[in-house]
């Protein structure tokens, strides 16, 4: 029974009660509502901007992520491309050093052996004097030994003189 009477409202109690309510739910309407509503709403707003800008910068980042690998990719062609020409410059300029070093010898070895030949000439044209000078040296004094004694005069005169005849 006390449940029932505390249950049991005087009927002005209720209908100021609602009054007051209703009033008060018409002022917040009024009042309250549409600025709490504004508020969430652009809370919304700019939460699902900032979840867009999130996604667009995540977006912009693989593409610049993208964009850097294809350009480190390049670089790395580009390095090769340039260490493949140095190789091929470099084993140009060895085998043009070679070519040269090995005509330049080809040259220096042909100056020497003609070189070597003017001077065996010369020393060969040397001795040939030499032995000229001395082969008529030994006649000389061959000639003298000979020619000092008259009887051995009289003799090679004669025997020329035979030859001569004979002849």
């Amino acid at each position: 029974m006390v449940l029932i009477n505390l249950l049991a409202a005087p009927l002005g109690t209720i209908a100021w009660t609602s009054l007051a309510f209703l009033i008060v739910a018409f002022m917040l309407k009024k009042m309250a509502w549409k600025p709490i509503l504004k508020t969430l709403k652009d809370r919304e707003e700019f939460i699902e901007k900032s979840l867009k800008s999130a996604e667009d910068a995540k977006a912009e980042m693989s593409q610049l992520k993208a964009d850097n690998e294809k350009l480190l990719a390049e670089a790395r062609v580009e390095r090769e491309k340039i260490l493949k020409e140095a190789r091929d410059m470099k084993e140009t300029i060895i085998a043009e050093a070679k070519k040269t070093a090995t005509s330049e010898g080809d040259r220096l070895i042909a100056s020497a052996r003609e070189e070597i030949s003017k001077e065996k000439a010369k020393a060969m044209s040397d001795i040939k004097k030499q032995v000229a000078a001395l082969s008529v040296d030994i006649a000389e004094k061959i000639l003298r030994s000979e020619l000092e004694n008259p009887s051995k005069q009289e003799s090679i005169v004669e025997q020329h003189l035979n030859q001569s005849q004979l002849s």
